[in-house]
């Protein structure tokens, strides 16, 4: 009687893709030898799942292999390496030894501790094999414990030592560099870097130069048009493998993308995290040494303290911001300037839609959608309006020089001390739940360090922002020339520009009645220079040489 060749399937599998001990040509190697003495045919039946886990994936689970699984009439046998390349829990199996006995397989381990094993659940009567998957599984199960535990008590301790870093993938505008001693440290990366200065030079905007600061979502936008890598595909590149990835969709969906890019909150998340001073972190909170000053992960920071109070702030005002009618109409020049005099409310624009029958744009009192009741609700056509406006704003003050406002950031310890404070207190909210005297005495030991670090920065002196005034070079005139709309409205609205508009009378106007209208500038800062130049343009027409 001839007896029919086993068909086997070898199994690989790898979490480590840089791992050359457990490399996936030494699996093989092994599984083809085993196979081999035992008389099962492998020929190209093969389950490679590298970069995959045992301990976050079951076998049922993984790519190569759980579709091997699920078409258990293609093979007999199923060849491993070791144990622990198979499975790290006792469920897992459990549920793979049932498998096995359900499909009656046979399942051969190439190497372990007392050489070659070979469980054969052909025969249902057996009980050893499941007896010996049972003893193996919860060894491997302790093994894959046993290191989580070594690894977490590795990372929390390196996590505490200035300059020293744990590994994995590092904050955006950092790379990995090897320190003096042995280990790694981080220094800047300098095209990270690069970007980073850019959006925060967009973001603060330089009114010197007349250029406007651009929103988060501007800025997101600029970087996607321009090809620039985002923070998560940056360091993909850097390492040589594929950008994107999975993301999350609709409820229970998973999507996966080509490449991940900029967006306005993730922008925002990097600009407010203290790895940009170069602290280290974890969970979003700052890593501290015993006398609560932040643990540095670098000797080389980003930015300084000033600098990223600075950004901060100008992140807080952006977001008051966001509500502001200018955020939704980017194309009227008027927003936040012209307001009905019946009411005092701002007035909007206004655009007919495609069933009207006019193509006229006007603004309109905005009173009926603020729920405010105007008695002379005032509308007035755009081009008049705009028309008439720039022709008053640069008769005032278009032979003005522009000056801005800089703001030399100055130092204050209270965000630190509320931040270091609202630790405290959370500490302090576990208070006497400490069981053994080692744990209430590093409880201590950090309450101590967190008083120590409130008392030192209690200690230092807040420093005032000043603000200065400087001059750009150029008058109102040339930068009105230069400017595009949303441009020219920040100088209205830089020069306090307030347009009044009175209700309309009756008769067929076909201009501006210009009794209607009436511009002031609001800025005290004006008052004197618009009326001088006032004063002069009166004195020339009075002559007649203009």
């Amino acid at each position: 009687m001839t007896s029919t060749q086993l068909r086997g399937v070898s199994a690989v599998r790898l979490s480590v893709l840089t791992d050359e001990t457990t490399s996936p040509e030494r699996q093989r190697e092994a599984n083809q030898g085993a196979a081999m003495s035992l008389g099962i045919d492998l020929a190209d039946r093969e389950a490679v799942d590298l970069g995959v886990s045992a301990s976050k994936t079951t076998p049922f689970e993984r790519p190569e292999l759980g579709a091997w699984l699920r078409r258990p009439d293609e093979f007999d046998a199923l060849v491993c390496w070791r144990f622990d390349r198979l499975v790290r829990s006792m469920d897992d199996m459990h549920e793979l030894a049932k498998w096995a006995r359900d499909h009656r397989k046979m399942v051969v381990f190439a190497e372990g501790p007392g050489g070659r094993l070979v469980l054969d659940f052909r025969n249902p009567l057996d009980p050893m094999s499941q007896l010996m998957v049972t003893l193996f599984a919860f060894a491997a199960q302790m093994e894959a414990q046993a290191i989580r535990e070594r690894v977490t008590s590795a990372q929390a301790a390196m996590r505490a030592m200035p300059l020293r870093w744990r590994g994995s993938r590092p904050p955006y505008g950092y790379e990995p560099a090897p320190l003096e001693g042995g280990g790694w440290t981080l220094v800047q990366d300098l095209e990270a870097v690069a970007v980073l200065e850019r959006i925060i030079r967009e973001l603060m905007g330089d009114p010197s130069g007349g250029v406007p600061a651009k929103s988060l979502a501007a800025i997101a936008r600029g970087l996607n048009d321009d090809g620039i890598p985002s923070s998560r595909d940056h360091w993909s590149i850097k390492k040589g493998r594929e950008t994107g990835g999975k993301t999350g969709g609709r409820a229970g969906e998973t999507v996966v993308r080509g490449r991940f890019t900029w967006r306005h909150g993730a922008i925002k998340e990097l600009l407010r995290s203290e790895r940009l001073l170069g602290w280290k972190t974890t969970d979003n909170k700052p890593v501290r040494d015993s006398e609560g000053a932040p643990v540095m992960a670098t000797t080389e920071p980003i930015l300084t303290r000033e600098e990223f109070d600075a950004i901060g702030a100008a992140l807080a005002e952006r977001s008051v911001e966001n509500k502001r009618p200018d955020r939704v109409d980017t194309v009227a020049l008027l927003l936040r300037v012209i307001h009905c005099d019946g009411c005092g409310q701002r007035m909007y624009l206004h655009r007919p839609s495609s069933k009207s029958t006019t193509n006229t744009e006007t603004y309109k009192c905005g009173s009926y959608t603020r729920g405010v009741t105007c008695e002379a609700r005032a509308t007035i056509k755009r081009e008049w309006a705009e028309d008439y406006v720039e022709r008053e704003f640069l008769r005032m003050l278009g032979t003005l020089e522009v000056t801005h406002k800089r703001t030399v950031p100055g130092y204050d310890p209270q965000p630190e001390i509320d931040a270091t404070l609202a630790e405290y207190e959370e500490h302090q909210a576990q208070q006497g739940r400490q069981k053994s005297k080692a744990a209430a005495t590093a409880w201590q030991k950090r309450a101590d360090a967190l008083d120590a670090r409130l008392v030192a920065l209690e200690s230092r002196e807040k420093v005032e922002s000043r603000t200065e005034e400087v001059g750009t070079g150029k008058s109102y005139a040339d930068l009105w020339a230069e400017a595009d709309t949303a441009g020219k409205r920040k100088l209205l609205q830089g020069a306090g520009a307030h347009l009044s508009v009175q209700r309309a009378t009756r008769g067929g106007w076909r201009t501006l009645d210009e009794r209607r209208v009436d511009l002031e500038i609001r800025n005290p800062l004006f008052d004197a220079a618009a009326d001088s130049i006032t004063a002069v343009v009166e004195e020339l027409k009075v002559a007649e040489l203009i």
